[in-house]
């Protein structure tokens, strides 16, 4: 059963996360187009953190010409192997980039004591699904490829994303395992998209939710969809339609309470856990979409990421 905090009745957005978002109103929205909401995203005030790693960017072949990844190393990386995290961002397939989620990438290098591999896939509506999932995949392999060059374990990589990259990082997870890719240890999901099914209670209940509404969810869903029947996507775009969740690495789903997605991302968790794969869903009840952008500055929402951070760090050094 997914686990949740500890009031399990609280149905009210944190109060201190209110004041922020009252302070910095923020919504995933294409109402002004691509670039103004790209900008926007670019634009959110964010804390300098973690100013002590070490980083690098660096530009990799990929299918489309050279993928920009930039690179965290924690402040234990020494001449021993550390484990390794390719990280995916979020922002509906549409919006994000390296910096975007320079902050998280850096929270997740010291939280879980591992490398992070940040990749800057290509963005839909230009470059429509599989473009991120190819880009995904390209970074993947490289890392695993080039772990001695980095100082990473290539027997511990684990693929770890927030929203649209924790969706990435689920597809990324079957393929590894579908193409004799290399075997991930973790993935760590964060309020995934995996299903397209509109019909779960969340999307009715959180419609009209902050930072992700109902109506961003389907304007994201068909730009990134492109040609694709929405109606009956492929797995490499619905991960939770695949027909065999069997043999995937453990895995973490954090939800959240206020989200659309919030059932998406449990009935994941559950069908994996129903074919075998370990998964363990957490509900921040409190939460909204995107929280991992608030943690710390609103101590619930540092709550929710430390507790899937642990359970990677676990994983890696289990």
């Amino acid at each position: 059963m997914p686990s949740s905090d500890s009031a399990d009745d609280e149905r009210s957005i944190d109060p201190i996360l209110l004041k922020v978002l009252d302070a910095v109103p923020f919504r995933l929205s294409t109402n002004d187009g691509i670039d103004a909401a790209r900008q926007r995203f670019r634009d959110l005030p964010r804390k300098t953190l973690h100013p002590e790693l070490r980083v690098e960017d660096r530009d990799i072949p990929g299918p489309a010409g050279p993928l920009g990844i930039r690179i965290y190393w924690p402040p234990t990386a020494s001449t021993d192997k550390a484990p390794v995290v390719v990280f995916f961002h979020g922002g509906g397939f549409v919006v994000g980039d390296l910096d975007t989620h320079d902050g998280t990438c850096r929270q997740h290098c010291v939280g879980a004591d591992a490398i992070v591999v940040s990749v800057d896939y290509r963005l839909a509506p230009e470059h429509p699904y599989p473009a991120a999932v190819e880009d995904a995949w390209a970074a993947t392999l490289w890392v695993a490829e080039h772990a001695a060059e980095i100082g990473a374990d290539p027997a511990r990589i684990a693929v770890a994303g927030d929203s649209a990259g924790g969706n990435i990082a689920a597809v990324i997870a079957q393929r590894a395992r579908d193409d004799a890719g290399p075997r991930l240890v973790f993935q760590l999901l964060w309020y995934p998209s995996t299903l397209w099914d509109s019909s779960l209670p969340s999307f009715t209940e959180n419609a009209d939710a902050p930072i992700l509404d109902l109506k961003a969810v389907g304007e994201f869903s068909r730009w990134y969809a492109g040609e694709v029947d929405l109606s009956n996507p492929p797995p490499g775009m619905a991960p939770g339609r695949a027909a065999n969740l069997a043999d995937l690495p453990p895995a973490y789903v954090g939800v959240a309470g206020h989200d659309p997605l919030r059932d998406d991302g449990a009935r994941y968790g559950e069908l994996l856990a129903a074919a075998g794969t370990p998964a363990e869903v957490h509900n921040a009840t409190t939460m909204v979409h995107g929280y991992l952008g608030y943690a710390g500055v609103v101590p619930a929402a540092t709550a929710g990421m430390e507790r899937g951070l642990a359970a990677l760090r676990n994983a890696l050094y289990g």
